[in-house]
C-alpha cells in the first residue's frame, strides 16, 4: 500500500474521542491555515479555464485531479467530443450507509478584459468590494473576513472547490471520520451550457449512484446567512428581429407611414410582459407547479433585505410587490438587450431597418422549453405575426405586415427538490451545525444551474450548498469573493461530509 493510501486509510479508520462542536475545531483550522486556504485558491484562479481556452480547462482539470489523488481519492477523468474533462472521485468511509455527490463546475465565464480592473486570471486581494488593492501575502494572518479576492471563477466556482478540499483536509487532522461515502464530480463546461454532461452521466450512471446530490453553486442569501437551496429555476433564450424598411428611410417624410421597428419591439414587449414584470402572454403559467405549504413557510421565515439592497442597487421601487424571494419562484421575462437605429452623438432622424430583442425566460417546476416555445409563438401569431427562421425575402416581406424571426437558445427546465425528505431534513440539521444556528432555506434558487439532469437521472435529492456573496458580480466584470464567505463554506462542507445522517 502506497503512502498516500495509507494516510487515506488512517484517516478513515482513526479514532481518537470526539469533540462535540465541529464548527469550533474546524474554525481553528482555518485559523491556523488561512494564508493557504488564500493560496490555493489564488493558485486554481489563475488557471484560465473558461471555454475559450481548451487548454486551460484541461490544464484545470488535471490539477483538480491531482489534488484528489493527494487526498487519498480514487479518480477518473471522462470527456466526450473534445470536451472539457469532468473529474470524478470516490473516497468510501468505513461504516457509512450513504453516499453524497459533491459537484462543482471549474469553468468559469468569458471575460472581456478592457472591463475588468485588473486581470482576471492574476487574482488581487482588496479591502471591499471598492477598496484598495493589499499584498495579503506579506500579511499576517488571521486575514479580515471583509477582505475580497477579485479574479475570475473566485466565487462560480472555484471557491466552493476549495472549500471541498480544506474541509477534507480539516477533518483529516482533527480525525473526523467521514459520516458519508464521499464522490466528487467536477465539470469543466457548466458555463457552456454543458453540452456533453447528459450523455458523461449516462455513461457513467453506475459509478455515480449515490443517495443524494450537494451542489457548490450559486451566493448565499443577500441577508449573509448561511443559506441551502432545494432547485434552481430553468432557462431559455431567445433573439429576435423585427423588420422594418429595406433601408433606413427620413423620417420626416415617412414618419407615420412607414413602420418603425423600435416602435413595433416597444409595443411587443409591454404585450409580453407589464409595468410589475409579470408575463401577460396568455396561458404562459398554466403548467406551473405552485409552492407546496413547507415551501411557502421557509420563504416568509427568510430575512428581510429589500430595504437595503434597494439603496445597494439605487432604485427606488420594485417589482411584484411580493418580495424578492417570492419574485424568484414564479417565471420571468428579462429583456437583456434592445439594438435598433443609433442614440447620442450618432442618432438620426431617421426610421431603422429592424429591431434586435435578445430575451431570456427563466421557467419554474412544471414549465418545459418545448411549451414554453409553442405558448410565445402562439402568442406572436394570434397579435398578426409571421414567424420566420431566416432573414425574409421580398416575397415574405410585401406579403406579412408583421414580421419576426425567432433564433431559440438551448435551454433546461427548473427544479425543486422536496424540502421534507429524510435527506432535506439531515442536510439541514448539518447545516445549522455549521452555522451555530439557523439558516436560511430557500425551496428554489433564482438563477439558473441544470440540475434537472441529477433528478432526471438518479431520482434522488437534490440540495444547493451556496457559499459566494451575494454582491459577488457573478458572470461579470470583477467576479470577487468574500473571505468570510470561504470561511463559512469550509464549515458547511465540513458538517456535510462529517455530519450529514437520515
Amino acid at each position: 500500500m502506497n503512502r498516500l493510501a495509507a494516510a487515506a486509510l488512517t484517516f478513515l479508520i482513526a479514532s481518537p474521542a470526539v469533540a462535540a462542536d465541529l464548527r469550533t475545531q474546524v474554525d481553528d483550522y482555518r485559523a491556523t491555515h488561512e494564508a493557504a486556504i488564500v493560496g490555493q485558491l489564488e493558485t486554481l484562479v489563475r488557471l484560465k479555464s473558461v471555454a475559450a481556452d481548451p487548454q486551460g480547462l484541461a490544464a484545470t482539470g488535471a490539477a483538480l485531479e491531482g489534488q484528489l489523488k493527494m487526498r487519498g481519492f480514487e479518480t477518473k477523468s471522462w470527456s466526450a467530443g473534445g470536451s472539457a474533462p469532468i473529474i470524478y472521485g470516490l473516497l468510501k468511509s468505513p461504516g457509512a450507509r450513504r453516499t453524497a455527490i459533491f459537484y462543482a463546475h471549474y469553468d468559469g465565464q468569458p471575460v472581456t478584459r478592457t472591463q475588468w480592473s485588473s486581470d482576471p486570471f492574476v487574482p488581487v486581494m482588496r479591502d471591499g468590494l471598492a477598496g484598495k488593492d493589499l499584498d495579503w501575502k506579506a500579511a499576517k494572518p488571521p486575514f479580515n473576513p471583509e477582505w475580497r479576492l477579485f479574479g475570475r471563477a473566485t466565487a462560480d466556482d472555484k471557491s466552493a472547490i476549495i472549500a471541498f478540499l480544506t474541509a477534507f483536509d480539516a477533518l483529516k487532522a482533527l480525525h473526523r471520520k467521514p459520516s458519508v461515502n464521499i464522490k466528487v464530480v467536477w465539470e469543466g463546461e457548466e458555463e457552456a451550457s454543458s453540452a456533453h454532461l447528459d450523455g458523461i452521466l449516462k455513461d457513467h450512471a453506475d459509478e455515480l449512484r449515490a443517495d443524494v446530490w450537494l451542489i457548490g453553486d450559486g451566493p448565499v442569501h443577500q441577508s449573509r446567512t448561511a443559506t441551502i437551496y432545494f432547485g434552481a429555476r430553468g432557462s431559455m433564450g431567445l433573439d429576435a428581429t423585427i423588420y422594418g424598411p429595406l433601408r433606413a428611410l427620413h423620417d420626416g417624410h415617412y414618419g407615420n407611414w412607414v413602420p418603425n421597428p423600435a416602435a413595433m419591439a416597444a409595443e411587443l414587449i409591454t404585450q409580453m410582459r407589464d409595468g410589475e414584470g409579470r408575463i401577460i402572454i396568455p396561458n404562459f403559467a398554466d403548467d406551473v407547479r405552485p409552492l407546496s405549504a413547507a415551501e411557502r413557510e421557509a420563504i416568509a421565515r427568510l430575512p428581510n433585505v429589500e430595504g437595503g439592497l434597494k439603496k445597494e442597487f439605487g432604485i427606488a421601487r420594485t417589482e411584484g410587490g411580493e418580495g424578492l424571494t417570492a419574485s424568484t419562484m414564479r417565471p420571468s421575462i428579462n429583456i437583456r438587450g434592445i439594438r435598433s437605429g443609433q442614440v447620442g452623438a450618432e442618432a438620426n432622424n431617421a426610421i431603422p431597418v429592424d429591431a434586435v430583442l435578445s430575451v431570456d425566460f427563466r421557467l419554474v417546476p412544471g414549465q418545459t422549453t418545448r411549451r414554453v416555445q409553442e405558448k410565445v409563438e402562439a402568442f406572436l401569431k394570434a397579435r398578426g405575426w409571421i414567424v420566420v427562421r431566416e432573414t425574409p425575402d421580398m416575397a415574405t416581406r410585401l406579403a406579412n405586415p408583421r414580421i419576426i424571426k425567432l433564433t431559440w437558445g438551448g435551454g433546461y427546465p427548473a427544479l425543486r427538490s422536496d424540502m421534507t425528505s429524510p435527506a432535506a431534513k439531515g442536510a439541514i440539521a448539518a447545516a445549522e451545525k455549521a452555522a451555530g444556528g439557523p439558516i436560511a432555506i430557500l425551496p428554489m434558487m433564482g438563477g439558473s444551474v441544470p440540475i434537472n439532469l441529477f433528478d432526471e437521472l438518479f431520482h434522488v435529492p437534490i440540495i444547493g450548498l451556496p457559499l459566494g456573496n451575494h454582491d459577488n458580480n457573478q458572470h461579470a466584470a470583477n467576479e470577487n469573493l468574500r473571505l468570510r464567505n470561504l470561511w463559512d463554506g469550509i464549515n458547511l462542507y465540513a458538517a456535510m461530509m462529517a455530519q450529514l445522517n437520515w
